[in-house]
């Protein structure tokens, strides 16, 4: 649902600025900023990636795991997007992926946003509750749909302690 929020915004933001730079500098200006916008973005891309791609296979010559490479090759892909959807704010957006420096901060907040959700889905496991289903977790066993308790019986003459 927030996704689909974001991006009603930003085509609403999108829109309201190709009108706005319609409006202040006419039909070819416009035109003529979004394709320069989009050939930039585009040989940036693909520096910025052949950048990327050698990092990588130097990280798997080395055998070091090629973390922050894959995070800037994710990035990378998102602003290749981002540059492809026509649009000002999208480009900018795009660019701004584009640079080493933004893209390492980004790069820094989602894996520290990871390693927070990780450690909060540990410890709701640890103490027997599934984040996932919202309730607690039950040992049992299924066998052919039907749940089976895994306790030992008990003896028939010792009531059941509840």
């Amino acid at each position: 649902m927030r996704v689909l929020a974001v991006l009603l915004i930003g085509l609403a933001v999108e829109v309201t600025a190709l009108v706005a730079a319609f409006g202040a500098w006419g039909l070819l200006p416009t035109l003529g900023l979004l394709i320069l916008g989009g050939v930039v973005g585009s040989a940036l891309m693909r520096r910025e990636g052949a950048r990327t791609m050698a990092a990588f296979s130097e990280a798997l010559r080395t055998r070091r795991a090629p973390h922050q490479e894959i995070a800037d090759g994710v990035l990378i892909a998102a602003a290749g997007f981002l540059i492809v959807v026509p649009g000002f704010i999208s480009d900018v957006v795009g660019l701004f992926l584009l640079f080493p420096p933004t893209r390492r901060l980004i790069s820094r907040r989602i894996a520290r946003r990871a390693e927070e959700r990780e450690r909060a889905m540990t410890l709701n496991l640890r103490y027997g509750r599934d984040p996932m289903a919202g309730g607690v977790v039950v040992d049992g066993a299924v066998v052919e749909g039907d749940v089976v308790d895994v306790r030992p019986e008990r003896p028939a003459n010792r009531p059941e302690l509840t």
